[in-house]
Order: C-alpha cells, then sequence, then structure tokens
C-alpha cells in the first residue's frame, strides 16, 4: 500500500540521517516475472563472482524469518534502517543486479534493468514513501538506457540512477554520454557501486591484474574507482554537463585528496591536451562528485582521518552510508569519528538532502 508508514515519521520534524546505500535485495524469481517475453527464456543471468566473501556477504538479522535473501523484506529493511539506525530517508541502491554491466548479451541486460526497476518500483517504493529510488540501467546500451532515464525518472520517489561500477570502456567515453545527458535533462544522480569490475566484459579491479581472493578485491576497489574519476573528469563529462553529479558508493573516499592533487598538477603542466577544462580538475571533482563514507577506514589515529575529510571538503562531498545488510555494515552511532558540526550537518543528511532534493521536514515523497 503506497505510503502505509508514513505515519512513523512527524512531518514537523527536521531530518536527521540519510543513508545513500541501503540494499533492497533482488529476488530471481520475483525480477523474472517482469522480464520481457523475448527475454522470458533466459530468466535471471549475469556473470557471476571470482571472488567469494568468506562472512557470506550479509549481517546475521537480515534475513527474513520466513526465509529468504538477506534484504529481501521490506518491512524488516524499514525496522533496522529507518526505526533501529534512525534514517529519514533510506537510498535504495541495487546490488548483485549490477553486475548486469559485465554482460555480452547488451540487450537481455537491459532488459533485466527494466525489469529490476519495475520490482523496485511495485515491491519497494509503493512500500513506503519515505523509501527513495535508484533505477538501475545498462550501459552497454547507452541510448536505451536513456530513454529508460526519461520513462522512470518522472516517478516522484525515483531521485537516482545506478549502474555497475564498471563497464568495457571508462566512464568517461562519449559513448555513455547520452546516459549523463538524460540524468541532468532529468534531474538524477549518476551512483555507481562495486560488483561488476571484475566479471563478463569488465576489466579487472587493478591496473596490475586479476586479484586471487576477496581480501585483494575489496581492498583495491578505490583503485578502479580513482581511474574512471580521472576519465570522467579528463574526457569533459562535467565540462560537457554542468548539472550533472555523480556518486560514488563503497569505495572508501581517503584516496580523493590525492588524485585532486596529481590532476592539478598534471593539468597545468599539459593543458593544451584538455582544452575543455576551463577551470582545475580538483574543482569538477568537488562540485559535480560525491563520495560514500563506506566502508569507512579505521586509522590507528582518528586525526589522520579528521584532517583527510577537511583537505577534501567532506562538508560538501561526503555522504553517509551504512551498506545495510551486507556484513560490513557501519552503523550511524560507530565507526565514524566526531568531527566539526559543519561538516556532520553535511555529511548526515545536508548533502544528502540537496543532492535528492529531499523535503527538510521527513515527509514522503508522495
Amino acid at each position: 500500500m503506497p505510503g502505509q508508514h508514513t505515519d512513523g515519521h512527524q512531518s514537523s520534524d527536521q531530518i536527521s540521517l540519510v543513508d545513500c546505500d541501503v540494499h533492497p535485495y533482488h529476488v530471481p524469481d520475483e525480477i523474472n516475472e517482469y522480464i520481457s517475453d523475448e527475454f522470458a527464456d533466459y530468466g535471471f543471468e549475469i556473470p557471476h563472482g571470482n571472488w567469494s566473501n568468506p562472512h557470506d556477504g550479509f549481517r546475521g538479522d537480515a534475513k527474513p524469518e520466513t526465509g529468504g535473501i538477506p534484504g529481501s523484506d521490506p518491512e524488516l529493511l524499514r525496522q533496522h534502517v529507518m526505526e533501529e539506525n534512525g534514517t529519514d530517508y533510506p537510498i535504495l541502491t541495487a546490488a548483485g543486479v549490477l553486475l548486469l554491466a559485465g554482460s555480452p548479451q547488451f540487450d537481455y541486460a537491459h532488459a533485466l534493468a527494466r525489469a529490476y526497476n519495475e520490482w523496485l518500483v511495485e515491491k519497494w517504493l509503493d512500500y513506503d514513501d519515505h523509501f527513495v529510488g535508484a533505477i538501475a540501467v545498462a550501459p552497454q546500451r547507452p541510448e536505451k538506457a536513456a530513454e529508460m532515464i526519461r520513462e522512470f525518472g518522472d516517478h516522484p520517489q525515483i531521485r537516482q540512477v545506478i549502474m555497475g561500477s564498471a563497464t568495457e570502456h571508462p566512464f568517461g567515453r562519449e559513448f555513455y554520454w547520452p546516459i549523463y545527458e538524460a540524468c541532468e535533462e532529468m534531474g538524477l544522480p549518476m551512483a555507481v557501486h562495486p560488483g561488476s569490475v571484475g566479471h563478463g566484459i569488465c576489466p579487472p579491479t587493478t591496473g596490475a591484474g586479476y586479484p586471487s581472493t576477496f581480501f585483494e578485491s575489496h581492498t583495491t576497489a578505490a583503485c578502479h574507482y580513482a581511474s574512471n574519476l580521472v576519465s570522467l573528469v579528463s574526457e569533459g563529462v562535467f565540462a560537457e554537463y554542468p548539472e550533472f553529479e555523480w556518486v560514488w558508493l563503497e569505495g572508501g573516499f581517503t584516496w580523493v585528496p590525492s588524485v585532486m592533487w596529481r590532476m592539478d598538477q598534471n593539468w597545468e603542466r599539459n593543458r593544451e591536451a584538455m582544452p575543455h577544462l576551463e577551470k582545475p580538475p580538483s574543482e569538477y571533482i568537488r562540485e559535480h562528485n560525491y563520495f560514500g563514507t563506506q566502508p569507512i577506514p579505521e586509522p590507528d589515529d582518528w586525526d589522520d582521518l579528521r584532517r583527510t575529510i577537511e583537505i577534501m571538503h567532506g562538508e560538501d562531498t561526503l555522504v553517509y552510508c551504512s551498506d545495510y545488510p551486507h556484513w560490513d555494515t557501519d552503523d550511524k552511532d560507530y565507526g565514524i569519528p566526531s568531527l566539526p558540526e559543519e561538516i556532520e550537518e553535511g555529511l548526515y543528511y545536508g548533502n544528502a538532502q540537496e543532492l535528492y532534493d529531499l523535503p527538510s521536514d521527513g515527509s514522503g515523497l508522495r
């Protein structure tokens, strides 16, 4: 029933927490019901992992009492994320289904993305009007992805587009620009989340080749993100689409300052190679990009992390992420050190509120 849980949120209250990475876990049999007739015989087929998480990937209490996949029950997710963790708006981001970005069957990948989006709207967004939706796209078919963004983008609870963290080419290539044009037109940011790297047609996480273990794969996620951020800026995506915004999920953020410094240094020495950039690359990064907090690093000296956050202007660029229902979920009450008030306000709700155009009083989206 649409909006059936809105009474649990007082519309007069100022919001205090937006969780930008909450996974409504896909149920293949349910999504299969939405796949078009053309691909009905394919079922739910995506390239699957080379690296298995030794902790099976989920926190134990996220599995429904009746059985099934952790994170697949809207009511249990609402209880854990909204009631227990105090989240006003969970941003529902696709999880394993994002592996479709690695499929060499391009049209099927697009059909699966559409099926996921229809399932997301009917099972999740209709359940609670505080659930914020991110529609999935298959980047292998940019024109079709753009059409789907325009089709679903008017839904009042759709506030983001999401795709896997890798596909066949670097994200800055003009091949993908129809997707970005549609995002800007609809006022929707693009988010990426790890999953597709190293699977199917996608390149490995590292420039050194394929990792041997989950530990290596998980640790080096930032390597791939850094390369794609450089691609987006240097190819001129943010210069071409000045209102377009990008969200980097589950890849950490402590790598960002060094990328900004290195890009600015090289831009100063090689401006003729990038005439479309009218200002230092670090300014495009700060103005167009947001970085999720999860997995939060845990240095021996928390002051090192605080300083990193200040250097990257975390008051404007960081957004809180729990990564529910995964095993390394970051609860708001631990893991993140005490920070200056202006940074905490931006990190916990201010940046996401502006990014997703959310009501400040905690009211629903319908």
